[in-house]
């Protein structure tokens, strides 16, 4: 598919994510309860240019959903630090899940896993500042990444692939592309209810979709 032209708010939406991202592109990864719906929270964001659920964590070296092993279901964020800040990112995984409680299980559990030291001092200064400022002490783990295991093709998008008409039909349409189409991000991410009016139809008017998707899409307003 061939995106026809940008948006006033998002300009790089529309071109897709290419395969090798731009230079300046950074990534995060969280651990935020059940993957499904920090994916679609993440890949709705603006500066967002795609987001893939998979396990980490762990030492398992390869981790399947029905053999997790100590690993801790995760989504990784690729984004615009032009766009969206990191400090951003860490906002909406506090809003995504129940930061200060256990979770019952380490496959859920709320976890930051830092790509590097930078992002690993400002998670850490986040966090301290949260306990201080509301006198309660997250229950998120701060660690480095050492590994990200992508999860199966089943959970990725879950969201819009729960949308039978709209999701097997991108599916079709994107190909192998699917996962990693940032148009699908914002898309999995609207099917979840996190969208505004403007955006959504602003995307709508601007995407080259065949008419059966945009109609299925018109109906989600």
């Amino acid at each position: 598919m061939e995106p026809t032209e940008s948006t006033a708010d998002e300009p790089a939406l529309l071109e897709d994510a290419p395969l090798d991202l731009p230079n300046g592109t950074e990534t995060a990864t969280f651990g935020a309860g059940c993957f499904w719906g920090p994916d679609a929270r993440f890949g709705a964001l603006e500066g967002v240019a795609r987001t893939r659920v998979g396990y980490a964590g762990g030492a398992d070296p390869d981790p399947t959903y029905f053999a997790l092993g100590d690993h801790t279901e995760v989504v990784r964020v690729a984004y615009d630090p032009e766009i969206v800040s990191y400090e951003e990112l860490l906002e909406t995984f506090r809003a995504s899940h129940d930061w200060h409680t256990d979770a019952p299980k380490r496959q859920y559990r709320s976890v930051v896993l830092a790509h590097d030291d930078d992002q690993y001092e400002r998670a850490r200064r986040e966090r301290d500042a949260i306990a201080e400022r509301t006198g309660r002490s997250p229950a998120t783990d701060v660690e480095l990444l050492e590994a990200f295991h992508a999860a199966e093709p089943f959970h990725q998008k879950y969201e819009l692939r729960s949308r039978p008409i709209v999701g097997d039909e991108l599916e079709t349409l994107y190909g192998e592309a699917f996962v990693d189409s940032t148009v699908v991000a914002r898309l999995n991410g609207f099917a979840a209810g996190h969208v505004d009016r403007s955006r959504y139809d602003a995307l709508l008017a601007a995407l080259d979709l065949p008419t059966p998707i945009l109609a299925e899409l018109r109906r989600w307003r």
